[in-house]
């Protein structure tokens, strides 16, 4: 959602930093939380519909007491269409990832979703990019490949598959943000895909919907609030201090992926994740630093016109 956040305060780069912190953190404590409540019977249909009309209260008193409702006006119905089947369909195999693949595996191998969307703008954007950036791309593979350890049997081979496509699928949305955030306001892309996800969750309910105990219930709900409270702490982090100093941060989540799955799953992840993720992170913190370095490039000098 970068390509539609509002331009950055720069006296505020520490706001901006805590607040992707909190964000990472809230991102982390759902995935945990989803992955307690799988284990409780909850499957990735479910999810979807929790998450989204958990998080819906939350997001509409957002908009109340800030952008307003006049921000969730659309001029591209279609559009949000398009990012929110994307979306759903990315969510859910998402989801299904946390469910098939212990937590540190299932987060590793999803963020290597921007070595997937650097692909994706080459052959649908059409941008130009550099050596740096696809030493980033080989770095991120290396990584995947690494964590997946094809035919070890380590990891079932449907979970590393479904989790390879929710990375596809994340770094999909990604590009379609940046295409229909040039025309629509963050409000109102949150919003109509929060609201697409709920209805298409009511929609399943009755073939995949179960009865649950109430901490399933507790779980889902807190869930749902984290989510959406970290998608908000992300998008006002852009507010306060540039993409390329935030987004590294989005890593702690490995952090914490690591920690809850030790604490509450007693699972300690292996080696070849370790390394693996390390060159994943490393891909990302090498696009990053390029991306700002062309950013620094791109501005005029003091001089200038």
């Amino acid at each position: 959602m970068s390509a539609s956040a509002p331009e950055p305060r720069p006296d505020r780069p520490l706001l901006g930093i805590l607040l992707r912190i909190g964000s990472a953190s809230c991102f982390a404590i759902m995935a945990a939380a989803l992955k307690l409540a799988s284990l409780r019977g909850v499957n990735a249909p479910e999810m979807i519909l929790y998450r989204n009309a958990s998080g819906l209260p939350i997001l509409f008193g957002w908009v109340l007491l800030g952008p307003g409702l006049a921000t969730l006006t659309t001029r591209r119905p279609l559009a949000h269409v398009t990012r929110s089947c994307i979306g759903l369909v990315s969510m859910l195999l998402t989801f299904e990832a946390l469910i098939l693949l212990p937590l540190a595996e299932a987060t590793t191998i999803t963020f290597a979703a921007p070595v997937f969307a650097t692909i994706l703008s080459v052959l649908i954007l059409s941008e130009r990019v550099g050596r740096y950036r696809w030493t980033a791309v080989l770095l991120g593979f290396a990584g995947v490949l690494i964590v997946m350890q094809p035919g070890s049997g380590t990891l079932p081979m449907i979970g590393i598959a479904v989790a390879v496509a929710a990375a596809i699928g994340q770094a999909s949305v990604a590009i379609t943000l940046r295409q229909i955030g040039k025309s629509e306001g963050i409000a109102a892309i949150v919003f109509w895909f929060t609201v697409a996800n709920t209805v298409a969750g009511l929609v399943a309910l009755p073939w995949f919907g179960h009865r649950h105990e109430p901490v399933t219930w507790a779980l889902l709900i807190g869930a749902g609030m984290l989510g959406m409270g970290g998608q908000l702490m992300m998008t006002a982090s852009l507010r306060h201090a540039p993409v390329a100093v935030v987004a590294p941060l989005d890593y702690l989540q490995l952090l914490w992926a690591t920690l809850f799955g030790w604490m509450l799953f007693a699972h300690i992840p292996l080696r070849t994740t370790l390394v693996g993720g390390a060159l994943i992170v490393g891909s990302g913190l090498v696009t990053a630093w390029r991306e700002r370095r062309l950013r620094r490039a791109a501005m005029p000098s003091p001089g200038g016109v």
